[in-house]
């Protein structure tokens, strides 16, 4: 029986995506490992170091499929090593004893590191698919609202007349700096570590910085500089790539919680068939897909804890912090994934976007939320700090004896001869005053995208054998 929420059979639908899942999953983690020894053996084979037959041995039987998870697991606990019983079981399928050339001059964590590497490459093209999509409906959304007036809030406040277009570029533009972080990214995170036990990859000799170049390159990783065993920012950036994004659509799914109060009503969440908002009250329409939203931005963004304390590493290897890594990241990335698919599946459905109801709360505070507007407009005669001192006297008497500021504006002594009637009407309309938010969409709407944003958007799929491009790879399968 389960017992982790993404695993569930209750929950694991609302928790988990099945994409992000299989890449995260024990089977593909372990392929991944077969992947990289099978990639080195080739690199080891063709430089000499060991027999060609057995690197094509190696790459014939290097296949998840082959493998007992199940005794994989009985037989980590009994090793208490990681590694150590699929290696031996890779070493068994081998014939004649060419499994005696497995893992030949490398550790541990190089495999587990780099086969996490190449996990994470799988998933960050989904990622970069998923952010380009929800951008893609937000920004329909902005155009076809930029000059759909409503009320800007401020500490919860009535503020100033906005458009709901120039609400939602704000959050386009905001997803636009992070796929730019996610290539800016792509390069430093992409980095294999084939450097042995202690880093100076005394096992491989020689030739051990060609045999990395090498491996890696054929799996599509770069070579690092110097082992990073200990140096863990690379899993730190990738992480904190996925909070950062994650913060953002949690941010904008509680935004439409908010906007969705019966009270504002200015947004709804679109209603799917089947829906029901409570097991008592079978009026509510709970914003149940934006609930999730939230809760699972905050799910990630507690895997951080975990994964900074990872990052205090001890000496050249250290496995106290080391395993955190294994727990979090993993429940990062697939919380990460779910929220993804629930955002883009929220603005697919189609938010209601309830314009009359926008309308009609710019008019709650009776022309209040015009005060800049005015004061800016009797600036020029008596100046700025003057005309605030005035407008707000009047706004507060308007607001305690209950009348409209234009009734209060034109029955004040102080302002006799400044306004005209229509002037006022012209001040006090909200829809005149929203700047230039409408331009502003249309800046963010023509924002060139980075060029390479879509790396690894053509994401290895999660199934065994498919990582290596080695040529005994390919013959040996």
């Amino acid at each position: 029986m389960p017992s982790h929420i993404t695993e569930s059979r209750i929950h694991g639908g609302a928790y988990s995506s099945p994409e992000f899942a299989a890449i995260f999953s024990d089977a593909n983690q372990v392929q991944k490992w077969l992947d990289v020894e099978t990639a080195l053996a080739a690199t080891q084979a063709q430089m000499g170091i060991i027999p060609h037959e057995a690197a094509r041995e190696i790459a014939r039987v290097a296949s998840v499929e082959l493998l007992d998870l199940d005794a994989l697991g009985r037989e980590s606990l009994e090793t208490g090593h990681i590694l150590v019983p699929t290696l031996r079981a890779l070493q068994g399928l081998c014939a004649d004893g060419l499994g005696e050339y497995v893992h030949y001059g490398v550790t541990t964590q190089d495999i587990l590191d780099t086969g996490l590497i190449l996990q994470i490459r799988d998933a960050w093209g989904l990622v970069v698919q998923r952010l380009r999509g929800i951008r893609g409906h937000l920004l329909t959304l902005a155009l076809r609202h930029k000059h759909t007036p409503m009320v800007a809030r401020t500490h919860g406040q009535q503020a100033l007349p906005t458009t709901f277009g120039y609400k939602v570029a704000v959050w386009v533009d905001e997803i636009d700096r992070h796929l730019e972080r996610f290539d800016e990214a792509y390069a430093r995170v992409m980095v294999g570590n084939l450097t042995g036990a202690v880093g100076t990859l005394a096992g491989l000799g020689p030739q051990g910085l060609d045999v990395q170049r090498r491996t890696l390159e054929s799996l599509g990783l770069a070579a690092p500089l110097s082992s990073w065993h200990s140096a863990r920012d690379r899993i730190l950036e990738a992480a904190w790539l996925l909070v950062q994004a994650s913060a953002t659509l949690g941010r904008v799914a509680n935004e439409i919680y908010h906007l969705q109060r019966t009270e504002i009503d200015e947004v709804r969440e679109g209603r799917r068939a089947g829906q029901v908002g409570s097991s008592t009250m079978p009026h509510k329409q709970n914003p149940s897909t934006v609930d999730l939203i939230s809760a699972l931005s905050r799910l990630v963004r507690a895997q951080m804890v975990a994964l900074t304390d990872a990052a205090f590493q001890l000496h050249e290897r250290d496995g106290t912090t080391w395993r955190i890594e294994w727990a979090a990241l993993p429940e990062l990335f697939i919380y990460a994934g779910a929220l993804l698919a629930r955002m883009d599946g929220l603005l697919l459905a189609g938010l209601e976007v309830r314009e009359a109801r926008m309308r009609s709360n710019l008019d709650l505070l009776g022309g209040l939320i015009l005060s800049e507007r005015v004061m800016l407009a009797l600036a020029p005669r008596c100046g700025k700090q003057t005309a605030h001192h005035l407008v707000h006297d009047i706004a507060l008497q308007a607001q305690d004896a209950g009348v409209c500021f234009r009734d209060a504006l034109l029955g004040d002594s102080r302002l006799q001869g400044c306004f005209s009637p229509q002037t006022l009407d012209d001040l006090l309309d909200p829809t005149t005053y929203t700047g230039l938010a409408a331009e502003m969409v249309d800046l963010v709407a023509t924002k060139a995208l980075p060029r390479a944003c879509g790396h690894g958007l053509e994401a290895t799929k999660a199934t065994p054998g498919n990582t290596s491009q080695s040529q005994y790879a390919m013959e040996g399968k």
